[in-house]
């Protein structure tokens, strides 16, 4: 570290990533001093999908942040691809998604954290944390810091989710993807979802030159290239498109705690609970829940923030569950896509509750036309 670092501060934050960095951005504009440290050296990269659909662009927006089209592509909504068959809908109220590289993104929000005040401490290691102390550690040795409150922002598989003891959960049924970046005109203003026997298959572009795509299964042996195979009509649009990044891996699913907070001790983002990359939700979530997270530590008391952010995860989760239905499940995807392209308005009301345009409870009507359409096609 070649800043000093404060004896004490409000909120401490432990992983700068995009959820980490969001608590302290959502904690700055509250007013409370905030350090987040972060092994790595920016910017951070990580293997996803790289799509933000228009509620979690807002909930970007709301923390000040809005994505320059010079840095990202806009898309209009989702597209479902089978053999042989495919459904679009658009977002509804003309809204648009935004497509950003990692990179970039955690760029921005870094900026943006600096600009408000936030103390960012890069490559510095966390050892460990006490009721009301965080223990860091670097080239110059040890160093302890008093904090009100402590942020566990640090992933999936979470030291302070260990160390707070709020390890308790559903049991995960995690999948595999990877993802790699391709030089290749964009084909469609859509992000498509390409359902495969053995996978799916995600392309999203990032740029008017460049795709994003990604590939998950259950399958640990079923790596970018071969999941591809698996799916002819993305891997057609990739033919002798170049490679532009390394294959990167990440583990995904639907893992939802029990607590996400005990004493001074919050948990944001993944390292909260995950929902599978399928929705498109994960970065949009994390945002969101900083904005209550921040609410909550300002007004001193955390209890609320457990009752928002079951309700914040309520949506994604369900919408994960209900589209991997389809996972391996050739007969339902046909007739699934069948529906959605004889009734285009049941893909359009999906959208609508995906992205929160419409209340939960027209999920039941909508499942019930669903299920008629599919008995009836």
């Amino acid at each position: 570290m070649s800043q000093s670092v404060p004896d004490s501060t409000d909120v401490f934050v432990i992983g700068g990533g995009p959820a980490g960095l969001a608590a302290a951005i959502a904690a700055r504009e509250r007013g409370l001093r905030v350090l987040v440290a972060e092994g790595a050296q920016p910017p951070i990269d990580k293997a996803c999908g790289e799509g933000l659909l228009p509620d979690g662009r807002a909930a970007l927006e709301r923390l000040g942040i809005r994505v320059p089209l010079a840095d990202a592509q806009p898309f209009r909504g989702i597209r479902f691809v089978g053999e042989g068959l495919s459904a679009e809908a658009r977002f509804p109220r003309d809204g648009c998604g935004v497509a950003v590289r990692r990179t970039t993104l955690h760029r921005l929000m870094s900026e943006r954290a600096a600009h408000l005040g936030a103390g960012l401490l890069w490559r510095t290691a966390v050892t460990g944390i006490s009721s009301d102390q965080v223990f860091l550690r670097n080239q110059m040795g040890d160093h302890p810091v008093r904090a009100r409150w402590i942020v566990g922002a640090d992933g999936a598989n979470s030291r302070v989710r260990r160390w707070a003891g709020l390890d308790r959960a559903t049991r995960p049924h995690m999948r595999y993807a990877f993802r790699r970046h391709y030089r290749v005109t964009p084909w469609s203003d859509h992000m498509e979802v390409y359902w495969g026997e053995r996978c799916q298959g995600y392309a999203t572009a990032v740029s008017s030159e460049q795709v994003c795509v990604a590939v998950a299964s259950h399958d640990s042996n079923l790596r970018l290239d071969e999941g591809l195979q698996a799916l002819p009509r993305l891997s057609e649009r990739l033919a002798g498109a170049e490679p532009v990044s390394t294959e990167r891996g990440a583990l995904t699913g639907n893992r939802k705690l029990r607590r996400v907070w005990r004493g001074k001790v919050a948990l944001i983002g993944d390292a909260s609970g995950t929902v599978d990359a399928i929705t498109g939700e994960g970065l949009g979530l994390a945002f969101s829940q900083a904005t209550v997270l921040a609410r909550c530590l300002e007004s001193g008391d955390l209890r609320g923030y457990q009752t928002e952010h079951r309700k914040l995860a309520w949506r994604p989760l369900c919408m994960a569950r209900l589209m991997l239905t389809l996972d391996q499940r050739p007969w339902l995807q046909r007739r699934t896509l069948q529906v959605f392209q004889r009734r285009p308005e049941v893909f359009r009301r999906f959208l609508e509750l995906h992205v929160g345009a419409l209340p939960p409870l027209h999920a039941v009507k909508d499942g019930l036309t669903l299920g008629w359409g599919l008995l009836t096609v």
